[in-house]
């Protein structure tokens, strides 16, 4: 049995520290799927500054997100998961503030929306040291390239893969 008194705190605690900072001003920006939406510094935080464009993978707005909606069951658990579109809107901000790495993080971070948890977290596991061999974590490359069309998180894996032989980090090299 949920605890609706719990419940409910919980969600206003939730709503309260995203509406922190929050403001309405500034031009309205349009942006397709497809293309970048022209975001700068002062869209940051999405959920505050552009929450029309922060979209639930079956297409409901945060507005649609409410405790009411919650117990009648109508929100469900991919409802609460950012999206690649909203993670790659992170990435387009923090590469206009100067911050590359932070870009690049959230694009691999886009890539991995497509792939199931528990294989994130078998990949996760064969990218501890003396854990896979390099075949075994070229193999995991290649199936982010050709299964979840993930090429940034291919090619990471291969780099750890040359970084793991060299340091002798590899299974069997122990």
């Amino acid at each position: 049995m949920i605890d609706e008194k719990k419940l409910e705190n919980m969600v206003r605690e939730v709503l309260a520290n995203m509406g922190k900072n929050e403001s309405t001003e500034g031009a309205i920006k349009e942006c397709s799927e497809t293309e970048q939406c022209n975001l700068d510094v002062e869209d940051y935080p999405l959920a505050t500054q552009r929450p029309d464009l922060v979209k639930t993978a079956r297409g409901q707005s945060l507005d649609d997100i409410t405790l009411d909606e919650v117990m009648k069951g109508n929100i469900k658990p991919e409802d609460l998961r950012i999206t690649d579109k909203t993670l790659l809107m992170q990435a387009e901000i923090a590469e206009k503030v100067g911050r590359r790495q932070l870009a690049q993080n959230f694009r691999r971070a886009a890539e991995l929306t497509k792939v199931p948890d528990d294989r994130i977290l078998e990949i996760y596991t064969a990218l501890r040291p003396y854990r896979s061999s390099k075949e075994e974590l070229l193999s995991i490359a290649e199936e982010l390239e050709k299964t979840y069309n993930a090429p940034l998180c291919a090619n990471h894996v291969e780099e750890a893969a040359e970084v793991y032989e060299r340091r002798r980090l590899l299974k069997g090299m122990e």
